[in-house]
């Protein structure tokens, strides 16, 4: 990043099912929540960013009445960004432009799901499926069975298997420990459901080897944020969480071609550039926030981050190293796969609260500089040809 220094300032949190409320009320709620919790007035919002969820496969008709107008904010700017999970990281990006060039003071960023209340109403009108899990023209469909995002994910857990003799107990591992971070969480969907590793292998198989537990939630939901510079940030009510690194890569960049993207996600430009940016190092991080729409995403990024050597991140896993008492806390609200799936707001969200010290029972100790990441919008299906963005945030530096 460049010179100036960018902080978070303002959180606005919408969680739980939503029946009734549109994006367009959640997106505008949760911007409202974000700056009464910076401690601001709307006067003195103008920059606005809405975060929409872009996936390769396409997105539903977005409504065209932004939030800024819903809440009277004076903003120079809005327009949406996104693609795939990758919401927060991007969103960051282009508030530093503004922010950076003296063209905004104080920036909004807010984003909404509502994918769990409507595929309720989808499935009491005799529907099966999220509403926008319609085969697209041009995709792999039915007759290769391409229908679901765990369909153009699941061969890549596969070849891992294969390749490294990963098992799906190890994957187990992973969706156990998560989950049991979820029993801390009274925000999370799987708070008051524990999970053991026979629980997982007794879940449904849906797609081979992926069975029901190392499938990420679908929830309602919404975000915001409001993000300034950090001199601004010293004066408002919150403890400025400051925007330390970023990072981007792509596997549409070489990994696509050399067929490495079976086994790996496009990690290292992200994680260098991340890096480089705060001065740290891996040991550095005191928790780790990685978007797990999956179980094997997360052993993915165990080994690109360099957790564990290449095709051992199963074993890792099974060592308990993420979970409560581990060596290295990962998804400590409980993830995409056990508390609520906003993409890569959901792990935003979390070390934004830990950061502030607000996670409560789930607290790390003494939590200083954490990492979350964002993932996803295939370019071609089926294949994890995806965006992949690291982020550090940190208190005190």
């Amino acid at each position: 990043m460049g010179n100036t220094r960018l902080a978070i300032v303002g959180l606005g949190v919408i969680t739980g099912t939503q029946t009734g409320r549109s994006r367009r009320m959640l997106v505008s709620e949760a911007a409202r929540l974000a700056i009464e919790d910076a401690g601001l007035d709307k006067t003195q919002i103008n920059g606005a960013i809405e975060m929409r969820a872009a996936p390769g496969g396409g997105d539903r008709t977005n409504y065209s009445d932004g939030f800024p107008r819903i809440l009277n904010l004076p903003v120079n700017f809005y327009f949406p960004i996104g693609r795939g999970g990758a919401l927060a990281s991007l969103g960051i990006a282009a508030a530093y432009s503004f922010l950076d060039r003296g063209l905004a003071d104080y920036v909004v960023i807010s984003g909404a799901t509502d994918v769990r209340s409507l595929a309720e109403l989808a499935r009491a009108r005799g529907h099966r499926g999220r509403p926008h899990d319609l085969e697209k023209e041009g995709y792999w469909g039915s007759p290769v069975g391409e229908l679901r995002a765990m369909s153009h994910h699941s061969w890549m857990a596969a070849r891992h298997m294969a390749v490294y003799g990963t098992t799906s107990e190890q994957l187990g591992a992973i969706a156990v420990q998560i989950r049991e971070w979820a029993q801390r969480n009274p925000e999370a969907q799987m708070y008051g459901k524990p999970m053991t590793l026979e629980d997982h292998q007794n879940s449904p198989m849906l797609v081979e080897p992926y069975h029901l537990c190392d499938v990420a939630q679908v929830s309602d939901g919404a975000c915001a944020f409001i993000v300034s510079t950090e001199d601004r940030a010293r004066d408002l009510r919150q403890v400025p969480v400051q925007i330390l690194g970023q990072g981007f890569g792509d596997v549409a960049a070489t990994l696509w071609w050399d067929k490495l993207n079976y086994t790996q996600m496009a990690i290292r430009t992200a994680r260098d550039a991340a890096f480089s940016q705060a001065g740290i190092t891996l040991d550095d991080l005191d928790a780790a926030m990685l978007y797990d729409c999956f179980t094997a995403e997360v052993l993915f990024q165990l080994e690109g981050y360099g957790w564990a050597p290449l095709g051992e991140g199963g074993a890792f896993a099974e060592t308990g190293a993420i979970g409560p008492g581990g060596s290295i806390p990962i998804n400590t609200s409980g993830g995409l796969l056990s508390a609520y799936h906003m993409d890569d707001l959901t792990g935003f969200i979390e070390a934004v609260r830990q950061l502030r010290g607000e996670s409560k029972d789930r607290q790390v100790v003494g939590a200083k500089t954490l990492m979350f990441t964002s993932h996803g919008g295939e370019m071609l299906s089926p294949g994890m040809c995806s965006i992949h963005a690291s982020t550090i945030l940190g208190v005190g530096r």
